[in-house]
């Protein structure tokens, strides 16, 4: 029988602090050791993978590829041993968490699970803001939110520990018809939404003329310009109300790219209700359906 190696959480720990904080230093200095002392856990657990794990650019710290295929996978083995202990410890959960959602999260089944845990913590202050993801992902960048949910580029980024796909739907009032001849009236959120951006690109792919007639950070102004006829735009399945109905390809709608969509926090500088609500907040994703899937994929 084949010998199975296990990955200290200890190790782990230590890599991703090194990776998310930007060095050995500044990870001793959360963590509570010496830069020699992270140096030499690095090394053991390179040991346990046999794979080179950090790389230096100029004077910043990376992860290999082999790095990167490791943190998605540690970030998920310490979010779920921190669930554990806090199960058995019993720990008091309090303080203040920063999330940072897009508006559709905002108003869909995050904010059931958000809900759920206000009630079962009414010890912790829970600031919830809305905006664009690529403000986002700046603002956990800086430590101005500690987690998010919002957009992603690419399969793997920093902070990122779930990932599914969303497919964003053409939605309309049930009575519109797109006038003849005339540019389709679009409703969106300010420049710089994916949503937006696919709207236009499938739009131009078949060289259909559009104008914006109505923009709006909120969804809910957003839903109710498309209810009254004004506009027509992209929402999601959960995002859709009565009143409202899908547009066709066959009405000159071509199918809109789908998103990837991820949620991203800094683990080493996480509280303890950060991870309590962390583990909630997957557990709601992973009821949406079979978009949902755990990283690495």
């Amino acid at each position: 029988m084949a010998l199975i190696t296990n990955l200290p959480t200890d190790l782990l720990r230590t890599f991703i602090a090194v990776v998310e904080l930007g060095g050995h230093s500044k990870a001793g200095a959360v963590l509570g050791r010496s830069q020699p002392a992270i140096s030499l856990q690095i090394r053991r657990l390179e040991e346990l993978v046999r794979a080179p794990l950090l790389m230096h650019e100029g004077r910043a710290i990376l992860p290999t590829p082999d790095g990167e295929a490791l943190l998605s996978y540690a970030r998920e083995i310490l979010r779920v041993n921190d669930e554990a202990v806090g199960h058995f410890h019993r720990t008091a959960v309090a303080g203040v968490l920063r999330i940072g959602l897009p508006t559709d999260y905002a108003v869909a089944f995050l904010q059931k699970t958000l809900t759920a845990f206000i009630h079962d913590h009414p010890e912790v202050d829970l600031e919830i803001h809305c905006d664009l993801s690529r403000e986002l992902h700046q603002q956990l960048r800086s430590d101005g939110l500690d987690i998010i949910v919002a957009t992603i580029p690419t399969p793997r980024m920093p902070y990122l520990s779930r990932s599914w796909t969303e497919q964003p739907i053409w939605a309309a009032a049930e009575d519109f018809r797109a006038p003849p001849g005339r540019p389709v009236p679009l409703g969106a959120h300010p420049e710089g939404c994916d949503y937006r951006g696919r709207m236009l690109s499938a739009l131009d792919s078949v060289e259909r003329r559009w104008r914006i007639v109505y923009t709006g950070p909120g969804i809910s102004g957003l839903q109710n310009a498309v209810l009254n006829g004004l506009c027509v735009t992209a929402l999601t399945h959960a995002t859709m109300l009565p009143g409202m109905r899908t547009l066709r390809e066959d009405e000159g709608f071509p199918s809109l790219e789908p998103l990837r969509i991820g949620l991203l926090y800094k683990h080493p500088r996480l509280s303890a209700p950060g991870l309590q609500l962390v583990s909630d907040m997957v557990a709601g994703i992973e009821t949406v359906g079979s978009g949902v899937r755990p990283l690495p994929g």
